[in-house]
């Protein structure tokens, strides 16, 4: 299967607590990180499996610039295979949707990404390699990318773009004038500006994939990540995502830091 490997643990996204929190103590007493059981998911469970697929199979296409390659249907499995892990609660397939959905309505009007292409493959990869106590998620999945892409036919300059990208979703902070890291960052974010019913089921999942986390650890990890996005100039750096977006955001993160604290 392409690009098979190990699994690898991870994440440092804008919403959890600190990864080495959950060394502190067990729900259950006992010192070390203790993972969840949850029931296994299949990736043709998902109601969006065979519009994603058939997604995926024309972005690789399209990506490639007219090369040949393998048949671009293994690596999608591959890949929702990973986002279907038992593990995730919030990072899972309605995420990477999600992601897709908002980078849709990115481009609706004027496209504002110089490469779309390599956008959406860094969407598909962000979360590919995702374990909630670890915090290499984002360079096992740049590296995944790596070694995938130029398998499955995508040029070498594309491919050092995609895992560029990935590796910026760490801190979401894409430098002036990288179009293609704003779009990432803003889709990959834009979940902070759901209804509220929606922001509310977001933080209930960011929650759950944490539950190994003591309460008062998880709390005061939490309440950092949230006053540290609150403390940025801006969450959003496309005209679409500053206009739509930022307010909306800024008022979920507000509200979910005062019912957290409260």
């Amino acid at each position: 299967m392409p690009a098979q490997d190990s699994p690898a643990p991870h994440s440092n996204e804008p919403h959890p607590v600190e990864p080495h929190s959950a060394q502190s103590r067990r729900n259950d007493g006992r010192t070390g990180p203790q993972h969840p059981q949850h029931p296994r998911q299949q990736p043709d469970e998902h109601p969006r499996t065979a519009e994603l697929t058939e997604r995926w199979n024309r972005l690789l296409l399209a990506a490639r610039d007219d090369a040949s390659g393998p048949a671009p249907e293994p690596y999608a499995r591959d890949l929702l295979r990973r986002w279907a892990e038992p593990q995730r609660r919030y990072h899972t397939t309605d995420h990477l949707a999600a992601v897709l959905d908002r980078l849709d309505e990115l481009g609706r009007d004027t496209a504002h990404a110089a490469d779309p292409c390599a956008v959406e493959l860094a969407a598909w990869f962000h979360d590919a390699h995702y374990r909630p106590d670890r915090s290499e998620n984002e360079e096992r999945s740049a590296a995944l990318a790596e070694r995938a892409l130029p398998e499955a036919g995508v040029p070498d300059s594309r491919t050092t773009e995609v895992a560029r990208l990935v590796r910026l979703t760490v801190t979401h902070d894409p430098a002036p004038g990288d179009t293609n890291g704003e779009a990432l960052c803003d889709a990959d974010l834009a979940v902070l500006a759901g209804t509220p019913e929606e922001y509310a089921r977001y933080a209930a999942q960011v929650r759950e994939e944490y539950d190994f986390v003591p309460d008062d650890v998880f709390r005061t990890g939490r309440g950092n990540v949230l006053r540290q996005l609150l403390g940025l100039p801006r969450l959003y750096r496309t005209p679409h995502g500053a206009e739509h977006w930022e307010e909306r955001a800024r008022h979920n993160l507000h509200t979910e830091l005062t019912l957290l604290l409260g």
